[in-house]
């Protein structure tokens, strides 16, 4: 235990932001560099060797929390980075962006603001990077099996990784430009700075990780190639469809996916634009959806110089704390949340639908026309006379995703079965009906989030380690029907 006093004696601190108008002017992260460590030490003596650790349930790597938090109120950084990496290949990833679950599922969180779990979680990783602990792990011996993984978000990573220390010869294929799937484009710099995919990534080649970008497969390689080359295969390809809006006006210049959008601002950072192709300067800008994806848009929009910024969401402003009834400890719950996006600026509009958007007669989009809804029966119901137009020049539609691309060919040159949800389905190895080819991540489970595709990519990493040798040493924080404490 750290201090057994600790979280009587300290009250919760988090990161500390830097201000709103000196962030907006650049796309650095967003957080004071270096403001963490001094507080951490007191933070992490708030855990309180609550005998039955929830926040272990809550998290779905398992995450030692309370053993790295103990090494890390008595500064013991190399003890609390092993630790952490005995449960978690990429702790910079989910210490930046996983939205906590183990914070919501924390026993002092019962009565009390629970213990800063994500931000001594980041202290420990970027600590160790500082002091040169995290070293690449090469294999002892090979075992002469080839995998190959397609996809390298953070499941596709993560499976690429234990397969590589698994002593395998593994490929990982991008069908981006640039490793790193969702976390490389779908992620703002703003939330996380690229540099800290680019240190993974050269830390697996040194492994002995191969990759392979540009290659989509089902389109630039047929599944069949893939299947003749290696010895099994890991598809970690995400669940890329986006949910669309078929409304009147939705052909308009100016309506786009969210990933249409944020990608461009990335490659802007990344040096392939002086300025983004679509870009919101200047302009009233509109983001339909309330989630993080959306939030990211936001954020964006902020940094491009946006006249105005509005998101709209159907469902009802959540409430700010726990409903002890509908979302009991030690559940995550759906609260409502202000992310460092909202903190600089704009307007969100709940209980909202669009019915159409309104263009000029260039064919641009200038007008969105939405109403108030209620839920009756579970479904949204507009309410009459609440019809309304709010200018919008720039719309971004960050509404979810539905399931896999199936529009490449690759679902069906693999011969894959899907579920009843359109994932693709496999069984308790995370193998899919097709021997020798695995499924991880949003893939398989559909959208989630980045610590579950982590502990998927682990999961399949062992299926498919025991696959090809007949019993596997890797851990497997998961099976494909868990749900933790997180739904």
């Amino acid at each position: 235990m750290a201090d057994p006093k600790g979280f009587l004696n300290h009250g919760r601190e988090v990161a500390r932001s830097r201000p709103v108008e000196e962030r907006k002017k650049d796309w650095n992260e967003v957080y004071v560099p270096g403001s963490l460590l001094p507080i951490i030490s007191k933070q992490a003596s708030r855990c309180m060797d609550c005998g039955i650790p929830f926040c272990h349930n809550g998290c779905p790597l398992g995450n030692l929390i309370p053993e790295w938090n103990d090494y890390a109120y008595r500064e013991d950084w190399g003890a609390a980075s092993e630790r952490l990496h005995a449960t978690n290949n990429f702790p910079e990833f989910t210490g930046r962006l996983c939205p906590a679950p183990c914070e919501s599922a924390c026993v002092l969180g019962i009565n009390q603001p629970p213990v800063t779990i994500k931000n001594v979680e980041v202290s420990i990783i970027d600590k160790a990077w500082e002091a040169g602990d995290v070293a690449p792990r090469i294999p002892e011996r090979l075992s002469g099996k080839t995998v190959a993984v397609v996809g390298s978000g953070p499941a596709g990573l993560a499976a690429a990784q234990q397969l590589t220390r698994a002593g395998h010869t593994v490929a990982v294929y991008e069908r981006a430009d640039r490793v790193g799937g969702l976390l490389r484009y779908g992620i703002p710099e703003f939330k996380m700075e690229k540099r800290h995919i680019n240190r993974r990534i050269e830390q697996m080649r040194a492994e002995g990780t191969k990759f392979r970008t540009g290659i989509e497969i089902g389109r630039d390689m047929p599944a069949t190639a893939l299947r003749k080359r290696y010895d099994a295969v890991v598809l970690a390809v995400g669940a890329t469809t986006a949910r669309d809006l078929p409304v009147p006006g939705r052909e308009l210049k100016g309506v786009h996916q969210a990933m249409e959008y944020l990608p461009l601002a990335n490659k802007v950072q990344e040096g392939d634009y002086v300025s983004p192709p679509i870009s919101a300067e200047g302009k009233h800008v509109v983001v339909i959806g309330g989630g993080d994806t959306g939030a990211d848009c936001v954020g964006t929009a902020h940094r491009q110089g946006a006249a105005s910024v509005t998101q709209l969401e159907i469902m009802p402003r959540p409430d700010e704390e726990r409903n002890p009834v509908s979302q009991p400890w030690p559940t995550f719950p759906m609260l409502y949340k202000v992310t460092s996006a909202h903190e600089e600026g704009g307007e969100r509009i709940y209980s909202v639908s669009t019915t159409h958007f309104e263009g000029d007669e260039d064919g641009n989009v200038q007008w969105l026309h939405l109403t108030e809804v209620e839920f009756v029966a579970g479904r949204p119901t507009p309410k009459p006379g609440t019809e309304r137009k709010i200018p919008a020049q720039l719309v971004t539609l960050a509404m979810g995703f539905t399931g896999t691309d199936r529009d490449n060919g690759l679902v069906e040159q693999f011969g894959l079965e899907l579920d009843e949800r359109g994932n693709i389905a496999r069984d308790a190895d995370f193998q899919t009906n097709v021997p020798g080819v695995f499924v991880a991540g949003d893939a398989g489970r559909g959208q989630s989030l980045i610590v579950w595709a982590i502990a998927e990519g682990r999961s399949a990493a062992r299926g498919c380690d025991r696959f090809l040798t007949g019993v596997s040493e890797l851990p497997a924080p998961i099976r494909p029907t868990d749900r933790a404490l997180t739904v």
